[in-house]
């Protein structure tokens, strides 16, 4: 190898040689600099590969609900983009027209007020408001949770049978999933029918958490005490995320579960599956199953009491306690007295009991108000408790009102009404 001179040495010695691709020590600190950025991205590499493997469940929904709620979503940001996206390209092209070194621009210090830009400025704002403003007023009440389905599709309408009913009650930490209709029961793992109207009653059993199936429908709340209700559809079979989407706790990242869209036939063969394992869902397993516990694994229950989603919102799994619904019938004739106190305040210690975490509350050990019901009563209570309203749909087709019922008149006078139904076909203005 041939050395090139780089000149005498500064101490005095011979002429300095180095190698033809040695470089000056300003191109090795350039080459120093590189090296660090060149081995951040390389350690940024996985991340943006693990990225790539996300799904994008919000944007691409399986069913209606969550369909018309993408919509809605990409509608409002179509409209706040139309202020915003003038608003960024006027504060690059002000920058530049008027930057110091453009003696050309317009130069007024003593400038301070322009209608027309104060017209522009406040009524461009205003109408996106009043568009975002009605556009959610619409869909707040178009795909209000609590509503029943009113098609499953936008070319398929909703047939005329009940809808596919699943209760949910959320544990520290997982979900359980009673089927009522098959008479089974699921623990972090849930199955559907496909292009079924389906019907969720959700609970909790200590603190509030959030029920989210991003691909099916939005996130309901569900509470202890409490019962809500979510209707939503799956349109495609397949298998999709489920979480909780409302910190609950330490094992609230274990959460998850999957939500399977089966075709009939094979949901049929789920369930005789399921009943096939075998296990009984009573309230001493309930109980069992109810203490906090992490990233459990998906099961399932052959058979299950009844009356143990009644008893879960009502807060009286447990023997002889009594229940809210009878602890509200009682107060409705007069109260309990110091005994219905007590039953309350123990009501409220629930949750601690359930976390392990017991307090005194009236003493050191936890006491609480026996049942007054006999059994008898308690079958009749949870019957009635179980009876479900007939399903009344809606024709969501109108426009001008969103289908809501027209207010009456309250002041009981003769009043001409000046605002018809846009729904009746003879309706006919009143001449003043």
């Amino acid at each position: 190898m041939s050395y090139v001179c780089r000149g005498p040495d500064p101490l005095g010695g011979g002429p300095i040689y180095t190698p033809p691709h040695a470089t000056s020590s300003g191109e090795v600190t350039a080459h120093m600099r590189i090296l660090p950025r060149l081995a951040r991205f390389i350690a940024l590499a996985p991340a943006f590969l693990a990225l790539s493997a996300c799904k994008l469940e919000v944007l691409k929904p399986s069913g209606d609900i969550a369909e018309r709620q993408k919509d809605l979503l990409l509608a409002s940001t179509g409209l706040m983009l139309l202020i915003i996206i003038p608003v960024m390209a006027m504060v690059v092209w002000f920058t530049w027209r008027y930057r110091a070194s453009n003696k050309a621009a317009t130069y007024k210090p003593d400038w301070d007020h322009s209608t027309k830009f104060e017209l522009v400025i406040w009524a461009a704002p205003l109408l996106i408001i009043i568009c975002l403003g009605a556009l959610t007023w619409v869909g707040t009440h178009l795909l209000d949770p609590y509503r029943p389905l009113d098609r499953l599709s936008a070319t398929e309408s909703v047939p005329d049978e009940d809808p596919f009913r699943v209760e949910v009650v959320a544990l520290d930490w997982k979900w359980l999933f009673i089927y009522p209709e098959q008479g089974v029961a699921s623990v972090n793992e849930l199955a559907v029918p496909v292009n079924r109207e389906i019907e969720f009653s959700l609970t909790s059993s200590s603190v509030m958490n959030a029920f989210y199936i991003p691909a099916m429908a939005g996130m309901i709340y569900a509470m202890p005490g409490m019962e809500t209700k979510l209707h939503g559809v799956f349109n495609n079979g397949g298998e999709y995320q489920g979480l909780a989407s409302h910190y609950s706790g330490h094992g609230f990242s274990g959460m998850r579960f999957k939500a399977h869209a089966l075709e009939p036939a094979a949901f049929d063969e789920w369930v005789d599956e399921a009943r096939a394992n075998g296990g009984m869902l009573d309230r001493p397993k309930y109980l069992e199953l109810e203490a906090p516990s992490e990233n459990v694994k998906p099961m399932t229950f052959a058979e299950v009491d009844p009356e143990l989603f009644d008893r879960a919102v009502n807060m009286c799994v447990e023997q002889n306690k009594m229940c809210m619904a009878e602890m509200m019938a009682l107060d409705d004739q007069g109260g309990t007295g110091l005994a219905g106190t007590i039953n309350m305040a123990q009501l409220t210690y629930d949750k601690n009991i359930r976390r392990g975490l017991a307090r005194p509350v009236f003493g050191q050990e936890p006491f609480m108000v026996t049942s007054f019901c006999t059994p008898a009563d308690s079958v009749k209570m949870f019957a009635d408790l179980r009876q479900s309203q007939p399903v009344v749909r809606v024709d969501q087709t109108p426009m001008r009102g969103i289908a809501l019922p027209r207010p009456e008149n309250r002041l009981g006078i003769g009043m001409p009404r000046l605002i018809q139904d846009a729904r009746h076909p003879t309706a006919v203005e009143p001449q003043l």
